[in-house]
């Protein structure tokens, strides 16, 4: 993925944040667009299609929660990276994010160059994910990482990019006990800050859509993490 084909879209109601990120973004050759509320970010999510979409928590009209949820639902826009930006910091609202769909969550205020290296993380981990694509079938499930789809029983499972990324290194290996640290690294990345809090988030949502015999079957009964 070559940086001027990469889409940023970033989503802030305050103009000066969108103009001191826009920039030291667009100074890495990234395409750069720009919406102030939820709404106007689904409206041009929809229309420019970006690799990443940073958007703000507490905005106008529609926050950032609910601009999340409803950019998940919308196919073509499933596996869009987003990233939240905001100056809550505190457990609940990195939860509730998670649960929004979200891929991953920097705290407000960030310097400049912080966040140039977290994006860049951020893409390569996609571009990683694209390059090394392949098909796994495990406990009668169809997993294919280039289309980002699970299959059961002729029934799509549709899940952010994350949890399918996590969903796929488990299965990847059925019944081995994944290091937190490994796992962090694997999918989310080393550059990446992110803590053993956001494992816990992404396993719960994964028991919740492809349900727990199906994650047993992947797993076995006594899957745990080692800490």
């Amino acid at each position: 993925m070559k940086k001027k084909n990469t889409k940023i879209l970033l989503v802030d109601d305050e103009p000066d944040i969108l103009e001191i990120i826009g920039y030291n973004l667009f100074q890495e050759d990234y395409q750069i667009f720009t919406a102030s509320n939820g709404k106007e970010a689904i409206a041009k999510a929809k229309k420019v299609i970006p690799d990443l979409i940073i958007m703000d928590v507490m905005m106008p009209e529609m926050d950032g929660m609910e601009a999340c949820e409803n950019i998940r639902k919308i196919p073509e826009l499933s596996n869009v990276l987003i990233t939240f930006l905001t100056a809550r910091s505190e457990d609940y609202s990195q939860v509730a994010g998670f649960d929004a769909g979200a891929d991953d969550y920097i705290t407000k205020p960030i310097k400049p160059k912080l966040l140039v290296s977290k994006v860049k993380a951020l893409l390569r981990r996609l571009k990683e994910n694209d390059q090394n694509s392949e098909t796994l079938n495990v406990g009668g499930i169809e997993i294919n990482r280039e289309e980002y789809k699970i299959v059961k029983d002729n029934i799509e499972i549709v899940l952010p990019r994350k949890e399918f990324e996590l969903f796929y290194l488990l299965a990847s290996k059925p019944g081995k006990v994944f290091k937190r640290d490994e796992i962090l690294d694997r999918v989310w990345g080393n550059e990446v800050i992110v803590g053993g809090r956001t494992i816990d988030v992404h396993i719960r949502k994964l028991r919740e859509k492809i349900g727990e015999e199906l994650f047993k079957t992947i797993k076995g009964v006594g899957y745990k993490f080692e800490v």
